[in-house]
């Protein structure tokens, strides 16, 4: 028995018959899965000869979950609740051979299964949380009655995965076979009983629990609608009447995949698809050791989360001294992972084991790539990649971590710029997932190739910048803060622009995050570029006042804010003198600007210089940028990064904010001709192609 015209396969051992998925990479949920599958519950339920199925994803594969981008098309059957609402209805017994992901669907079609059996690799759960839905085709009743009503709440509304071992002790996975799952399927499904989930009482469990684990699930979700549509709907598993739990779910997953919430987070997953694909790149060097230059903050974070995933990693420092505070910081950060939990002791051994803090500079003939991780000075970087020139190994990948300053003349340093590529990690570099890989006027398709393979493997979300001052989130990111102090000097307060933004979704207004990393790193950047300002340009002195008054932030008890001895945050006299004299010198008349507005302003600016950006060609596309500050920048993954909600806004309404804020800000504002054209063309950044 076969489909030809499908993914999906039926082969018969004895009696048992086993429908294999066969869809690179993931066994994803497409519309030719979807039909194979069908086809084949048909085939089972019609062929008298066969006693039992076995649904087989393949070695270290199941069924990944849907097909994202089918998702954002026209509904087109068979739909998925068919499908599993076929497989459920089989009267011969139905086990799931797991040695990879179940995932969202693929795991509500393991759950209509009778037994499920996996693989030490096999990963499980109903992430669909994490896109803004829930799961649509029996996930929220059939769960709980393996687990227990707190814990499907938990899994179900935090969108949990679960590895094989956990999942068998939470009651999902029956067994966990080391040798050959497809032997141990078949063997089963020759002796097993008709079992359906859905016609198991979902088990007594402690309501306190539960209740525990409600609340725990809506403080983690940071405003995600589905999670608190979930719950309720996870609850009504307790129903006798099965279909009505069904029907309540679906009918609340069809409506939360058209919110724009949902529509959002679809848009920066399957972005985080696209960021690798960057035309024209070859094979990627190896890496296996690697150098870090620099053991100061950002230093030890690179080299820990070097030293995460598994490379060996050499820390550099001037001297002995330094380099023994340098192992203390690396030390402090595993020593915070293991009091919180996150690792253990015999895990932070491990990790420290691969990685050393040293002063001698000739370790460096080792290395395969070294990161310049020092202060963000030209003369300091210039220093070191000379010095790197003449101690590294020919071919060996050289990378500076800066966030501003020209690459190109950094590379100049050396005798191979084609080996120079720009590594800008974000703060802390062990937990941030943004990277931002800049590629110079003569950086080699192979170093920017080997960059992103190291990327690949440390974990981070790449988005891949050409050169320029601040590449693409810091460049954006000063004409936000630009703006953003137009605002306060005309009219708004700093708590009130924190206030609209942290009402938008960003977890901390830009003011306060400000006084958080320092209003000197800004400072000092104004002032390198000062000499490059254009005359036409609006200036608000109003940060180089608070800090030439020694008022930096947190870290002096005052910046934008006052600060208490506990770090508690308070609207600050001073600031409103300094803010109010600014006005006064300018003869400026405060106005009021409503949280809309302030809102509107502040993402029309970003995505504006977006569109420059991208025109100029330092943005591959446009949802990189939107991944850079989503993942970099605090934006809110609810509202799909800047570009992305530009595009909601409407362009021509954007184009509108941005020649407003064009008056207010002058040279420099100007409308980006991108966006003039995508506006007057009624097209959108999503649909723009270079």
């Amino acid at each position: 028995m076969t489909s030809p015209a499908h993914p999906v396969s039926i082969t018969r051992h004895g009696g048992i018959a086993v429908i294999t998925i066969d869809y690179a990479p993931v066994n994803a949920l497409s519309k030719a899965v979807r039909e194979g599958l069908a086809f084949a519950a048909s085939e089972v339920a019609s062929d008298d000869s066969v006693t039992a199925a076995v649904i087989y994803g393949g070695p270290g594969r199941f069924i990944a979950g849907a097909d994202l981008k089918e998702m954002s098309l026209p509904p087109d059957e068979p739909f998925l609740p068919d499908v599993v609402a076929a497989i459920d209805a089989l009267e011969k017994p139905v086990v799931a051979a797991i040695d990879g992901a179940a995932l969202g669907g693929g795991l509500e079609i393991a759950l209509a299964c009778d037994y499920r059996i996996a693989g030490p690799k096999a990963m499980v759960g109903l992430t669909e949380t994490r896109l803004g839905i829930i799961p649509g085709a029996g996930g929220t009743q059939r769960l709980p009655r393996l687990t227990g009503m707190a814990a499907a709440i938990t899994l179900i509304a935090e969108g949990k995965i679960l590895k094989a071992v956990e999942a068998q002790k939470q009651g999902i996975v029956d067994r966990v076979i080391e040798g050959d799952l497809l032997a141990a399927a078949i063997a089963a499904a020759e002796t097993m009983e008709k079992r359906r989930v859905r016609e198991l009482p979902v088990p007594e469990g402690d309501e306190a629990e539960e209740e525990k684990a409600a609340a725990a699930a809506i403080a983690r979700a940071k405003g995600v609608p589905a999670v608190t549509e979930v719950i309720p709907i996870i609850r009504t598993a307790r129903n006798p009447a099965f279909s009505d739990g069904l029907a309540t779910e679906r009918a609340a997953f069809l409506q939360l995949r058209e919110s724009a919430e949902a529509k959002s987070l679809r848009h920066l997953f399957l972005s985080e698809r696209e960021v690798w694909k960057v035309p024209g790149l070859p094979s990627a060097r190896p890496v296996a050791k690697v150098a870090v230059i620099g053991a100061g903050t950002m230093g030890a974070g690179i080299a820990v989360a070097l030293a995460d995933a598994g490379l060996t990693v050499t820390v550099l420092e001037r001297d002995e001294a330094a380099a023994s505070a340098g192992q203390e910081r690396v030390k402090g950060l595993y020593g915070r992972q293991v009091k919180s939990g996150r690792i253990s002791a015999e895990t932070m051994a491990e990790r420290l084991g691969r990685l050393s803090v040293v002063a001698d500079w000739n370790v460096l003939s080792e290395q395969d790539l070294v990161i310049e991780a020092a202060f963000e000075d030209m003369a300091v970087k210039a220093d070191i990649f000379k010095r790197l020139d003449d101690l590294c190994r020919p071919g060996s990948i050289l990378a500076s971590n800066t966030s501003y300053l020209d690459l190109d003349a950094i590379a100049a340093m050396t005798k191979r710029p084609e080996d120079v590529v720009g590594l800008h990690f974000f703060s802390p570099a062990n937990v941030m997932k943004l990277l931002e890989v800049v590629r110079g006027e003569k950086t080699s398709a192979e170093a920017l190739s080997t960059a992103l393979s190291l990327a690949k493997k440390i974990g981070k979300v790449p988005v891949v910048a050409g050169n320029c001052d601040g590449f693409i989130g810091n460049r954006i990111y000063a004409v936000y803060r630009r703006h953003a102090e137009y605002v306060i000097e005309d009219g708004a307060t700093p708590e009130q622009v924190d206030a609209a933004l942290e009402a938008y979704g960003f977890a901390m207004g830009i003011f306060s995050v400000s006084d958080m990393s320092g209003l000197d790193i800004a400072y000092a950047m104004r002032k390198r570029r000062a000499a490059s300002r254009d005359s036409g340009e609006r200036y608000v002195t109003i940060a180089d006042t608070l800090v030439e008054a020694g008022r930096l932030g947190r870290k002096t008890g005052a910046g934008w804010y006052a600060y208490d001895a506990a770090g508690k945050k308070s609207v600050d006299p001073v600031t409103t003198q300094t803010i109010e004299a600014a006005r006064a010198a300018k003869d400026i008349s405060p106005r009021a600007f409503t949280p809309e507005e302030i809102q509107r302003r502040l993402v029309a600016v970003m995505a504006n210089e977006g569109a420059k950006v991208l025109a100029e060609g330092i943005a591959l596309r446009a949802s990189d940028i939107d991944l850079a500050f989503v993942n970099g920048y605090g934006f809110p993954r609810l509202k799909g990064g800047p570009m992305w909600a530009a595009d909601q806004i409407g362009l021509t309404r954007v184009l509108e904010e941005v020649e407003a804020a064009h008056k207010a800000g002058g040279t420099g504002s100007e409308p980006a001709p991108l966006l003039t054209e995508l506006a007057r063309s009624g097209s959108t950044f999503a649909a723009w192609r270079r």
